[in-house]
């Protein structure tokens, strides 16, 4: 059933294997990147600013959905590579159906607590009718979110990334096309863009019920086995995806907060095009991860150490190599991405393009920790794994953030990630050598 998973892999047909992910990552954040640019010109760089305000709340659910797809998809790849293909696919529905209920539960208790929420995380006045009216249409669509992310990884699993592309292409399109209609045509403001982004939602989350429910052939949805013990271990070894996100939100809200206290809405929608940055240059390293992560997990299953070895090499090549060609990138495309976001506010634009030029050193060592904390994923070592990630998205971040700042002012701000990204490359070197004997022994 996973013969694609099976067969050897140089560097350039594991590229060729995990590029529709890429692909298929990269996309999703330039289509987020385009959402924020007609949010930006078209309701104004208030909007911008609260769409950054929501984020977080919305982060929570991401990193849930996220933490059943990556650690769900590696205990049913380990299944699969051991050859237990009717348990893989009972799993793989209870795990699609734990996810539901828990997003779907989630989105109620947002509901009803709403305002203090926005208010927690750091919303003004001026900014808690767009932020209402944004949060008011995603939380609906919550569940629907989470099919996306889950299928994202299961279409891997299932050897067929290029319709994970597919739909994720076909969605952005939408998002995009429906972005320029609602807000540009029927004035609707921030509402329409969120209703442009959850009728994205349904065109991946649709196609692939279609898909794993016709897919008799390979990995689909059977009668769910209530396995508590194997959803536990979902859990636990996708938790550094989701420390990984709900880090991020934390972070992101502190940052917000910064910016709302020393340079106000503008300081806002600054800092949120310059995290949209980092979520499309970071794309391909996550895109590579969610690609690789399967054929890890499934050699793993299936006890093939010295290739395992090999291919752990071969990555870290392709990551090294591509992190200084990603800060390079970022470093000279400052002044563009200003001019993309704040076409009707030079305050902003000149906020941008300062804070870009500092933020871009942490590209060097981003790519390098989130693969290592996807290969200890993919190895079911879900402890290393959320270690590295909650020190490069947390930890470090915090530390950097009050003593950059103490030290160089607002300056600090941008640099505390280049700060955290440096720090956990130490700690992911410190735990590849520690681990190096042990962690292909089962």
């Amino acid at each position: 059933m996973n013969n694609n998973l099976a067969k050897e892999f140089d560097l350039k047909s594991l590229l060729r294997f995990s590029a529709p992910s890429i692909a298929m990552m990269v996309f999703t954040s330039l289509y987020t990147i385009v959402d924020g640019m007609f949010v930006s010109n078209l309701v104004g760089t208030d909007a911008l600013s609260a769409i950054n305000i929501c984020y977080p709340l919305l982060s929570l659910f991401y990193a849930i959905s996220i933490m059943f797809s990556t650690g769900g998809c590696a205990v049913v790849s380990i299944q699969l590579g051991e050859g237990n293909s009717k348990k893989a696919n009972r799993l793989f529905a209870f795990i699609t159906l734990s996810a539901l209920v828990v997003t779907a539960a989630l989105a109620v208790v947002s509901f009803i607590f709403l305002e203090p929420l926005l208010t927690f995380l750091g919303c003004s006045e001026t900014l808690m009718p767009l932020c209402k009216s944004y949060l008011s249409v995603l939380l609906v669509f919550a569940p629907v979110l989470t099919l996306q992310i889950l299928f994202q990884s299961f279409f891997v699993a299932a050897g067929k990334p290029a319709l994970g592309l597919i739909l994720t292409v076909s969605a952005g399109i939408s998002n995009m096309i429906l972005d320029y209609v609602f807000m540009a045509h029927f004035n609707s403001g921030i509402s329409g863009a969120a209703l442009a982004t959850a009728a994205g939602y349904f065109i991946p989350a649709i196609g692939g019920v279609i898909f794993f429910l016709k897919n008799r052939n390979g990995l689909c949805f059977s009668l769910p086995q209530a396995d508590f013990k194997a959803l536990l271990k979902s859990c636990t070894n996708g938790s550094s995806e989701m420390v990984t996100n709900l880090s991020t939100s934390i972070t992101t809200m502190l940052f917000n907060i910064t910016m709302m206290k020393h340079l106000g809405n503008d300081g806002v929608a600054a800092i949120t095009a310059v995290l949209y940055s980092q979520f499309l240059l970071t794309a391909l390293y996550l895109g590579f991860s969610v690609g690789v992560a399967p054929i890890l997990s499934y050699h793993y299953g299936a006890g093939n150490c010295a290739y395992l070895n090999k291919l752990k090499r071969i990555c870290y090549k392709f990551v090294l190599a591509t992190s200084v060609l990603s800060f390079v990138l970022a470093f000279s495309m400052s002044n563009p991405l200003a001019s993309l976001f704040s076409e009707n506010n030079q305050n902003v634009h000149e906020l941008i393009k300062h804070g870009m030029m500092l933020f871009s050193v942490g590209f060097i060592f981003s790519g390098f920790n989130i693969f290592t904390s996807a290969f200890f994923t993919a190895l079911s070592d879900g402890l290393t794994s959320a270690i590295v990630s909650f020190s490069r998205t947390f930890l470090f971040i915090i530390a950097g953030l009050y003593l950059m700042m103490a030290i160089l002012g607002i300056d600090g701000l941008w640099l505390s990630i280049p700060f955290a990204e440096l720090c956990a490359f130490v700690i992911s070197i410190i735990f590849l050598k520690a681990k190096q004997k042990t962690m292909f022994e089962k």
